[in-house]
């Protein structure tokens, strides 16, 4: 069982950056992990993704530029650093944990993905 909490999110105003954190517990070596976003009367994306060493990673394009994504392995956690934000990038957040055997690279379907988050709100205004 791996239990996820996000935290960093909040209201900005476009242009502003904000860091998403992600703290989990359980099993989490070898495993990829990722940050998606659902906007109000959308469907859940993936934003971000990371394999387990960090050394692959993947960005949708509407993020490419603004958004890094990292993992410190020796505190399990994954972070999600958003700079020049827009009003577009308004969203719930959410972090997750790939299934095992999914580590060597990035997976950005949703379905690669077993543990979630709760989520943490990110609202940018222009």
């Amino acid at each position: 069982q791996v239990q996820l909490v996000e935290s960093g999110g909040g209201l900005v105003q476009a242009g502003d950056s904000l860091r998403l954190s992600c703290a989990a517990s359980g099993r989490t070596t070898g495993r990829a992990m990722a940050w998606f976003r659902q906007a109000p009367g959308k469907e859940r994306e993936s934003v971000a993704t990371i394999n387990w060493s960090g050394s692959s990673t993947y960005y949708a394009d509407s993020v490419k530029g603004r958004f890094t994504i990292s993992r410190d392995n020796a505190k399990n956690t994954v972070y999600l650093q958003m700079n020049s934000l827009k009003p577009e990038d308004t969203a719930v957040y959410y972090c997750a944990v790939a299934k095992p055997g999914y580590g060597s690279r990035w997976y950005s379907d949703s379905g690669d993905y077993s543990y979630w988050g709760q989520g943490t709100q990110v609202t940018v205004s222009s």
